[in-house]
């Protein structure tokens, strides 16, 4: 039974765990965005928003401890620049993960995870999108309402 257990195994031993996490927190820093499995994709959030975290405290003691799970100088250096100054404000929930469907191969979940600034799509910066957001009520609307009691109502009216 798997009572507590938080960590998704993956169907893989630790080491090779903790080898695909770095490589696809890696490709996630470098690329903004990646494609990949949805209970991969829930896994690296949960290994990769502590290292996020980390980047805000550009110390060396901080580096060092990032560069000891990711193993690679380039995005270490990618992510205490661009990715924490964009983050800088922001008090957590720093990745996204949105479901794209079905592999076809193996019919695997397949999710996009990407980190939430660098995505201009949903972005929610009250300049942009000023005149699009207005707020619809249904309250003494009158045209609103659809059915065979319009249709009805309509008819009653005209004659």
């Amino acid at each position: 039974m798997r009572h507590g257990k938080k960590i998704n195994q993956l169907g893989r031993k630790t080491g090779h765990r903790r080898a695909l996490m770095a490589n696809l927190a890696t490709a996630l820093i470098t690329h903004k965005k990646i494609n990949t499995t949805l209970a991969k994709a829930k896994a690296l959030k949960r290994y990769i928003e502590p290292l996020i975290t980390k980047s805000k405290d550009n110390s060396t003691h901080s580096r060092r401890v990032v560069f000891s799970y990711l193993q690679n100088k380039e995005a270490v250096k990618e992510l205490f620049g661009p990715v924490a100054a964009a983050i800088g404000e922001r008090p957590g929930g720093y990745t996204r993960v949105i479901r794209t469907g079905f592999r076809v191969s193996d019919a695997s979940e397949m999710a996009l995870i990407e980190l939430v600034d660098f995505n201009k799509v949903y972005d929610n910066s009250k300049g942009e999108s000023k005149g699009r957001r207005r707020r619809r009520t249904r309250r003494g609307g009158g045209s609103q309402t659809t059915g065979a009691g319009t249709a009805a109502a309509s008819s009653s009216e005209e004659e």
